[in-house]
């Protein structure tokens, strides 16, 4: 693409509040405007682009090479009232003559988003009155697309003549990307049907003022790829670990078999208490009790010979046995108690019985 001087014309009528392009015609078409002036500045640095609103026919900025300064001029501009589409094409082309750089070719890039009303005739003027001048102009018809396209591609025809192709008419329909779809027509090839020096997916993100920040964004971008992928796969190569760890399906099989043999054989082992007399669970109880504490029995049976404290229980039971069976001990006990009379008749008669029980055994022992 060859030196050009671009002069834009945006559609700020009350149509573009509709919202059938997201998030509105008039939002989609300030991406489209801003991708379409870094392309054309970014084809030849020498390249220039002015700014033009059709519902006032006003030039918000001269042809210039500041893509800053017709953005900010363009986000001011504000849907009100309807487009003069004759009278904006006619303004944009007085400011093309007044261009500085004379060899630079004219081109104006219209975009149309409501209903076209006109003169037909005039119309047809224009378009041959351009043609003379060889200004070529590419038509972004869009939101309204099916009413405008009849006279719309009449216009381009009569630029491009019988065998001229430098104007475009490109019809997008809703709920299409704007900038997606000029990003893709006839309106980015050059002459000779190739893409601007330098165009790339970046453009449309505004990255090509900076070619390092976009290189650097390309490398992060491809090693979070990267990395991603590696961690994508660490999962999977866990998990083939942990299956070969883990025990087959077989032997998981014989394992819970060989318990519920061994649960068996304990459940065999006890009797059945039901089929039992009383004598015979008593019995059983007896064993269980005696083999309980057979253990610890005989661990302390390791010699025969008593120990000093067993010797010493053995005395002090046989003094308390000959204590209790002394009369006269238990007498003075009594009479030593608070409360208690030893010359009542119950204290009396069961010493007297004592007595008699003393001298009972000693004649058995005779």
């Amino acid at each position: 693409m060859g030196l050009e001087s671009t002069m834009i014309c945006v559609d700020n009528s009350d149509y573009m509040r509709n919202a059938d392009f997201v998030p509105s015609r008039m939002q989609s078409q300030f991406d489209a405007v801003n991708m379409v002036t870094r392309a054309k500045i970014r084809s030849h640095p020498e390249n220039n682009v002015g700014l033009l609103s059709m519902a006032d026919n006003r030039v918000l900025v001269t042809l210039t090479a500041d893509t800053g300064k017709i953005m900010s001029k363009l986000h001011q501009c504000k849907p009100n009232g309807a487009i003069d589409l004759v009278r904006g094409i006619k303004v944009a082309n007085l400011a093309l003559k007044h261009r500085q750089s004379k060899n630079h070719k004219p081109r104006i890039v219209i975009f149309v988003a409501s209903p076209v009303k006109l003169d037909h005739s005039e119309f047809t003027k224009l378009a041959k009155r351009l043609k003379k001048e060889k200004v070529n102009v590419d038509i972004v018809n869009f939101g309204e697309e099916e009413s405008n396209n009849a006279i719309l591609s009449e216009f381009i025809n009569i630029l491009n003549g019988k065998e001229g192709t430098s104007s475009h008419l490109i019809s997008i329909s809703a709920p299409s990307s704007l900038s997606d779809a000029l990003l893709s027509s006839p309106m980015f090839q050059g002459e000779d049907s190739g893409m601007p020096s330098g165009f790339g997916g970046d453009l449309q993100y505004g990255m090509d003022d900076d070619p390092e920040l976009a290189m650097a964004l390309r490398i992060s971008m491809e090693e979070s790829r990267m990395r991603q992928e590696a961690d994508s796969k660490k999962p999977s190569e866990k998990m083939e670990t942990d299956t070969a760890q883990q025990p087959g399906e077989e032997d998981l099989l014989q394992q819970a078999l060989a318990l519920s043999l061994s649960q068996q054989d304990d459940k065999s082992k006890v009797p059945d208490f039901g089929s039992m007399t009383e004598e015979e669970q008593l019995n059983y109880a007896l064993q269980m009790s005696m083999s309980s504490s057979a253990g610890p029995s005989t661990s302390n049976t390791a010699s025969d010979k008593p120990t000093p404290v067993d010797t010493e229980m053995k005395v002090d039971e046989e003094d308390y046995d000959k204590a209790m069976n002394d009369p006269e001990f238990l007498q003075r006990v009594i009479s030593s108690l608070p409360g208690v009379d030893p010359n009542s008749e119950a204290v009396r008669s069961a010493f007297e019985n004592l007595k008699q029980d003393k001298s009972k055994d000693k004649e058995e022992k005779k």
